[in-house]
């Protein structure tokens, strides 16, 4: 294979088994379509320019080696591709979840892990301003948590955070891959002056959280959306 395409190859297998589980029968995915790409499309965009604002000032940056070349401003494809094929297998799974646990199982718990995770990321990224990458994921990610939990009032944070548990295997996985597990390279590096340089394997703590507003930001809109159709 050329290492050109690995990034491709990694967007393409990431969105194949949800895409392919999308028409399944008794939990119709595709049905649900006309909300999922506008939940996906607003996250894409303020993702987007977020990454080309950080590539631009060094924060992190790609491999030449493992992209085909063909780049939008200073990111390649396979980056935009990124952040619809992640957040569409993430919905999937989230909504999987849903349909199987038939139940918010964490709803009388959802309050106590979104004031934890608060009080953690702005407190670590408020410590870290100085630091980019930690700076600007902890602190969105808990500004994020505190308006569904105390604006929005949207009725799925505890479904969302076991849903989260499920979305950290292929997390790791993918993740893992992109910051050069099993390679000789990184697919993405990053500046060590610009963020913990506190790893999960070689994945960097602030993946974890860039990941969750990610997801947090597409449910949310996916939720929200389907209340609004429904109160009509």
């Amino acid at each position: 294979m050329n290492s050109h395409y690995l990034y491709l190859l990694i967007d393409c297998l990431t969105v194949l088994f949800p895409l392919a589980f999308s028409f399944h029968s008794k939990a119709n995915f595709s049905k649900k379509w006309n909300y999922l790409w506008k939940a996906i499309a607003i996250p894409a965009a303020v993702f987007i320019v977020w990454d080309i604002v950080f590539t631009g000032m060094g924060v992190w940056g790609f491999n030449p080696a493992y992209v085909s070349g063909i780049y939008f401003y200073n990111l390649p494809f396979e980056e935009i591709l990124f952040f619809i094929c992640i957040p569409y297998s993430c919905v999937f799974i989230y909504e999987a979840v849903k349909y199987f646990a038939g139940k918010d199982v964490l709803e009388r718990y959802k309050s106590s892990i979104s004031i934890l995770l608060i009080i953690f990321l702005l407190t670590t990224g408020l410590l870290n301003v100085d630091r980019w990458y930690t700076g600007v994921a902890f602190i969105a990610c808990g500004l994020f948590i505190a308006l569904l939990e105390w604006g929005w009032k949207l009725p799925f944070l505890g479904l969302f955070y076991f849903s989260f548990l499920f979305v950290l295997v292929p997390f790791f996985i993918v993740n893992g891959i992109l910051t050069g597990s099993f390679l000789e390279e990184p697919v993405v590096w990053y500046n060590k002056n610009e963020m913990l340089d506190f790893r999960l394997g070689t994945i960097p703590i602030e993946d974890l959280f860039y990941g969750m507003l990610l997801l947090l930001m597409n449910v949310s809109i996916f939720e929200k959306l389907q209340m609004n159709r429904q109160s009509q």
